[in-house]
């Protein structure tokens, strides 16, 4: 049985108790068996803070709520975990949440994945291996292919991308690349980053690179030093996000003339929506339907989305294998 990975947040039901628990209604919903609560409560973290909070909130649980037809709560969560906290205690209903904590509620409480979260068109992305030593990583010379999400070419080697077209950045790829690594000096990121340390690290583990002897670990803050890090030579390899050389351009224009993209590890899974095992199928069901219409249902409820949650829309591909990897990658740096 895998561990469960709940972070405790102490004081979180009592501050969520507060708002008002759901009840039954007495009577089925149309066409369902079970009776439908009067109302339910989202908890999240959203991207907004102090007064844009209730303006971002307020649309989409005026939508929920006229279009189910109960009371549609939203309550903010302080991080993550305490999401996971809330959906455990009954104070709420549904998640919009990490996908860490999406495990976590899966496996601790029996949740029901209903959403992945969509980012420019992706519910998962890859983390890059880049490095400045392309003779060394490279099997093939580097080609330039274009991050459509900003217009940028990059350079990607070993089969990653086609020369000349957008790139996808889909993982695991070129995998095997990772054993060269043994003997570098690698850039990587806090220990709590999927794309900066824990995709990488484990990948490196099963290329049999013992990640605290066989190289140097040079500590960066944030994907973008850790692109900088190659660039600037501090590091041979470094590990990010694809593709985080796009923010460095600024300051590094040259950036995809000295640092190529060699390999992908597995896709690492955005967050998404879940629920409660408690609710009603036929509630679940509608509400999975109206949060994945949301964002185009109106040019404010997309801009909503995004202002709230920093994404362009929810798919009910869900994908729940990436979810599951997640969950064991992190299982393997808790504590």
């Amino acid at each position: 049985m895998r561990k469960s990975l709940l972070v405790s947040s102490v004081g979180l039901v009592a501050a969520l108790g507060l708002v008002g628990c759901s009840a039954d209604t007495g009577a089925p919903a149309d066409g369902g068996d079970t009776a439908w609560p009067e109302s339910i409560t989202i908890s999240l973290v959203p991207s907004v803070e102090g007064e844009d909070l209730a303006e971002a909130l307020g649309p989409l649980t005026a939508y929920l709520s006229e279009n189910l037809g109960i009371e549609v709560n939203g309550v903010v969560a302080d991080n993550y975990a305490a999401t996971v906290e809330a959906l455990g205690a009954d104070q709420a209903q549904v998640i919009i949440t990490d996908a860490g904590s999406l495990y976590n509620a899966i496996e601790r409480y029996d949740a029901q994945l209903i959403l992945r979260d969509v980012r420019f068109g992706a519910t998962s992305y890859a983390a890059v291996a880049y490095t400045n030593n392309p003779d060394k990583y490279c099997d093939d010379e580097p080609v330039m292919a274009t991050y459509a999400a900003s217009g940028i070419e990059l350079s990607y080697c070993n089969g990653l991308e086609e020369a000349g077209v957008d790139a996808a950045g889909q993982g695991p790829a070129a995998t095997e690349a990772f054993a060269k690594i043994a003997g570098a000096k690698v850039a990587l990121q806090a220990a709590t980053s999927p794309a900066g340390y824990q995709y990488p690290v484990v990948t490196m583990r099963e290329a049999g690179i013992d990640t605290d002897a066989d190289i140097e670990q040079i500590p960066v803050e944030g994907n973008n030093n850790a692109v900088l890090a190659v660039y600037n030579g501090d590091a041979e390899v470094g590990f990010a996000y694809w593709d985080a050389r796009t923010t460095v351009t600024t300051e590094a224009p040259d950036i995809a003339d000295k640092v190529v993209a060699f390999a992908y590890t597995d896709m690492i899974p955005n967050g998404g929506v879940a629920v409660t095992s408690t609710l009603p199928a036929d509630l679940v069901e509608q509400l999975t339907e109206l949060l994945d219409g949301y964002a185009d249902s109106s040019d404010e409820a997309a801009d909503v989305m995004f202002n709230l949650v920093g994404l362009s829309d929810w798919t009910s591909e869900t994908a729940d294998d990436e979810i599951t990897r997640y969950g064991e990658i992190l299982a393997e740096f808790q504590n």
